[in-house]
Order: structure tokens, then sequence, then C-alpha cells
């Protein structure tokens, strides 16, 4: 058994763990966050927001939201040769759709959440109302994305998972 054969299973099943708490965190935004803050008034709407998208920032989050991509790309790398290629185009689809949802987030919820910071403090707000209309739809309907392109995702590297699992019973 090689070094890269070894590496393999281990691999994909952490770019699966990460991938899907990434999906995790927008499907949780999708069906729980945002419809609760879109019961609130547009001050608590637009301070939860703010707060939450600096909370957000900190090392576990990183690490998790880059860390999927990384270990798909390595788990892809990994799946080149041998007995892994049939899990590969898998793996593949599921970090196409991992990036497509990086680049949703960093094209439009990140610079989002930026103009929403850069409104300042919601006491310091005249308008609150025109704040959150400028934020909340366009932001909901694009992490609705990001929850299904992640989730598709998720679901891909569960099925390499199976396919991987199929191809190491008929090695050894």
């Amino acid at each position: 058994m090689t070094n890269n054969h070894a590496l393999q299973t281990p691999v994909l099943i952490a770019a699966t763990v990460a991938t899907g708490l990434s999906a995790g965190l927008f499907y949780g935004y999708a069906c729980s966050v945002m419809p609760g803050l879109g019961r609130a008034d547009d001050r608590t709407f637009v301070d939860a927001m703010q707060r939450i998208n600096v909370a957000i920032l900190n090392g576990w989050f990183a690490l998790v939201f880059v860390g999927a991509l990384l270990l798909s790309v390595g788990a892809a790398v990994l799946h080149l040769r041998g007995g892994g290629r049939p899990a590969l185009p898998w793996i593949v689809a599921a970090a196409a759709l991992y990036v497509v949802m990086l680049v949703i987030t960093f094209r439009v919820n990140v610079p989002l959440n930026d103009a929403l910071a850069a409104a300042g403090h919601p006491d310091r707000i005249t308008d609150l109302s025109a704040v959150r209309e400028r934020f909340e739809e366009r932001w909901v309907r694009w992490n609705v994305i990001r929850a299904v392109t992640s989730t598709a995702a998720f679901g891909l590297l569960v099925g390499a998972l199976v396919v991987s699992a199929r191809g190491h019973r008929g090695v050894g």
C-alpha cells in the first residue's frame, strides 16, 4: 500500500466534513437566521447582521471555509492514480461547486456585508430601512444559492466516498 493510497480516504473524509460544515452554515442562515432576522425591526436587523459579520471572521470559520477547498483539491490529487480514479470526477465536481460558492461569497455577499458595515452604527444611520433594503433581499437570495451549491458539493463528496470505498474493497 502506498502513502498516496493510505491518505486518500482520510483526506476525502476531511474534505467531506469541512464541506458539510460550510453547507450547514449556509443552510442554517437560509432556514433560521435570516427568516428570524427578517421578522425583526430595521435597527435590530442591521445591528445583528453587522455583529454577525464581524463575529464570523475567526480562525475556526476560516479553517473550515478555506480548508474545504484545499482538502478537496488534495483529495483530487491523491485520487489521480490507481484505484482512486473512479472517485475523481465526483471530487472534481464537488470542488468546482465549492469554487462557485466561494465566487458568490466574494463577489456578492462580502461586498454587501462591507456596504452594511460602511453604513455605520445603527444609532447613527438616518435611514435604516433603506440600508436594510439594499442588503437583505439580495444577500438572502445569494445565500440560498450558496447553500444549494455547497450542499451539492457535500453530496458529491459523499458520493466520492461511496465510490472510493467500493474501489478499495476490491484492492488487497
